[in-house]
């Protein structure tokens, strides 16, 4: 439960305005609602009558804003009213392929260089006039591309530096592929955070004969890259954890990268252990059913994949095609990126909403309050954990 009597004990930076990019649109109207409901519901009086805390409570936090596009693909950023002297909050997706525009008569869909492209664009818009910038990126743009090997760019690092010297005070992302990618802008803010709660809540709203203790359950890593989150994540449970590292071709390049030879399995038994998959993102999917059917053949009981960003990006034939053979029972994503839509009719899928997260923690940030009054994800795991051992109602703490 987030630490709201922090929030009685702080003034907002500015009046508060989110602007929601057009590939984060949707996010933004249940963000918005969240935080209506949360500063309505705010037990403070002083906001009422304290000149200070002028538009504090509004109806709206929704900034105005479009992106229009010309024929030849260019475009433009406008805000439709003044954000002269806001605290504000830019969310975009970066990973959102349904937006199309017109390309010479062409119909393209949208990049993640279109997005960012569009991000820099609405902080150009911003023209000086804002009291603060802060970047919700859930997906942080060029993320896996973070390190230099060889003669080849640094994108990761270089879009952040872009943003500091365009006046970004501050970047939000999640699960960020490598975190120490923020070692190229030290003297700004960037959070990075993660979604344990959010899954453990997801997962055991959706089955309810889970035994959570070292001889019912294990939580693997697919590689040496997940190994921190799924330590965290077994710790936190209270069950052992194991990893499979991915044996690669290096004298091979297929696709930009060396071939995978074989995984293989550094742990525990996990004869007839229910198994959870942890890992940052779903990206074709092709690594993570390899894993899940590793499992099966080592006779897991049941395998959950839990990912905070489900990409999908060559479809979902694979995964309906493996969960028909038995090699997988469910799949755990967030919406933090665009899922597409066919996803959600699929017996497998389990969605993880995170909006209201999203508005707790710009509350905070509004305050300039640490946020860790918001995560405290080890003793709310607990918490959930004890209800649910117990078979009784969850406790009303999203957390968010």
């Amino acid at each position: 439960m987030p630490n709201l009597h922090e929030l009685d004990h702080a003034m907002p930076v500015a009046p508060l305005k989110l602007a929601a990019l057009p590939s984060a649109r949707k996010m933004g109207e249940r963000v918005n609602q969240y935080l209506v409901e949360l500063r309505k519901n705010a037990h403070n009086d002083k906001v009422k009558n304290d000149p200070a805390f002028h538009g504090y409570i509004e109806d709206n936090y929704l900034a105005h804003l479009e992106v229009p596009r010309f024929g030849t693909g260019e475009a433009k950023a406008r805000f439709l009213e003044t954000i002269r002297g806001k605290d504000l909050f830019l969310l975009v997706d970066v990973c959102n392929h349904s937006i199309t525009y017109d390309l010479y008569g062409t119909v393209n869909h949208m990049s993640p260089d279109d997005h960012y492209q569009d991000l820099k664009r609405v902080v150009a818009a911003c023209n000086g006039k804002a009291k603060r910038i802060n970047v919700i990126m859930p997906f942080l743009y060029e993320g896996r591309q973070h390190k230099r090997n060889g003669r080849e760019s640094l994108d990761c690092a270089y879009a952040l530096t872009e943003l500091r010297d365009m006046g970004v005070h501050n970047i939000v992302t999640f699960d960020a592929h490598d975190p120490r990618v923020q070692n190229a802008t030290p003297l700004n803010g960037f959070d990075n955070f993660t979604s344990p709660y959010h899954f453990t809540r997801a997962l055991l709203h959706s089955e309810t004969d889970l035994l959570v203790d070292k001889d019912h359950l294990l939580v693997i890593s697919p590689d040496e890259g997940a190994l921190d989150r799924a330590i965290y994540f077994a710790t936190v449970l209270g069950v052992d954890t194991g990893m499979f590292y991915k044996r690669r071709d290096y004298s091979t390049i297929v696709n930009g990268k060396n071939p995978i030879v074989a995984h293989e399995f550094l742990g525990d038994n996990i004869d007839g252990k229910d198994i959870i998959i942890i890992d940052d993102m779903i990206s074709s999917g092709g690594s993570m059913i390899d894993t899940a059917k590793q499992l099966k053949k080592m006779n897991a009981r049941r395998v959950y994949i839990c990912c905070t960003f489900g990409l999908f990006t060559e479809g979902l034939e694979a995964f309906d095609a493996a969960y028909e053979q038995g090699y997988f029972d469910k799949v755990v994503v967030t919406d933090l990126t665009y899922l597409p839509p066919e996803l959600y009719t699929r017996p497998y899928f389990i969605e993880t909403d995170m909006s209201r997260f999203l508005a707790s923690l710009i509350d905070f940030m509004n305050h300039d309050v640490s946020l860790s009054n918001v995560l405290e994800d080890t003793g709310k795991i607990h918490e959930i954990l004890e209800s649910y051992n117990n078979r009784t109602l969850f406790p009303e703490t999203d957390g968010e």
